[in-house]
């Protein structure tokens, strides 16, 4: 059954992340120097990831965590590989090699609004509230402090060390999230067996864009970042001069 939502939970979950993908694809344009053709095939495979997870959800099919292995599964395991792969790509060395350290940072300030959002669908009890920053989660805290740092960075005044902390800040408190939305899912109900307490949501259309297209924005951008600081490292350790863009 859809779960009950506000049009604010409704329309937010979907508009964020067609906006956060938007702006990774216009990242991408603006340092490929190709033309637009990776930023092309990006909004093409991006476009293919949310239609094919997105008809998975209003069919229904998704929503059955009565069967082993859960359906779900088609969604949760690339969502956690395609973006680490993609880091790995070219169109992740072409970030990592040309994107300013603040595109990258500031990138992930999509997450504030993400957060606010999501308290409001904990509050109404469409998700539960153990994935909310009134619960077990505290990624709001990646939002509002790339804004932050990205603007120290954007005026180079944000230490090698501070991007560093805040990369991995960020990064355990996505992994936290993910943990805490694994283990709400029916087969664990690590957090109770209520229907208010089981992550079942994200199953349907279009909450499943929150994992599909949210969730892997922000792994992809915590990888290219990982990426571009141990390249960095590796130039700075050699001698060679690190970036400065």
């Amino acid at each position: 059954m859809t779960p009950n939502a506000s049009l604010l939970v409704t329309l937010g979950i979907p508009s964020l992340a067609l906006a956060t993908l938007a702006l990774i694809a216009f990242m991408i344009q603006r340092v490929a120097r190709d033309g637009g053709r990776h930023a092309r095939l990006f909004v093409v495979g991006a476009a293919a990831w949310l239609a094919f997870s997105g008809a998975l959800a209003a069919s229904g099919f998704l929503a059955r965590f009565d069967v082993l292995p859960p359906p779900f599964v088609l969604i949760l395991v690339p969502t956690l590989v395609l973006p680490l792969w993609l880091a790995r790509s070219r169109v992740g060395e072409l970030l990592c090699d040309r994107a300013p350290l603040a595109w990258l940072i500031g990138f992930q300030a999509f997450r504030l609004p993400l957060e606010l959002v999501m308290h409001r669908a904990g509050i109404e009890g469409t998700m539960p509230v153990q994935m909310s920053f009134g619960g077990s989660s505290f990624d709001i805290v990646s939002g509002s402090t790339a804004i932050v740092v990205a603007a120290l960075a954007a005026y180079d005044r944000a230490p090698r060390w501070l991007i560093t902390a805040w990369n991995a800040l960020g990064s355990l408190l996505l992994i936290n999230i993910v943990c805490i939305a694994i283990a709400s899912l029916p087969q664990f109900h690590r957090f109770g067996s209520d229907p208010a307490q089981l992550n079942t949501w994200v199953a349907y259309f279009p909450f499943v864009w929150l994992p599909a297209g949210l969730v892997t924005s922000a792994l992809f951008g915590h990888a290219v970042l990982w990426r571009k600081l141990a390249r960095d490292a590796r130039g700075a350790t050699s001698g060679a001069p690190a970036s400065v863009i």
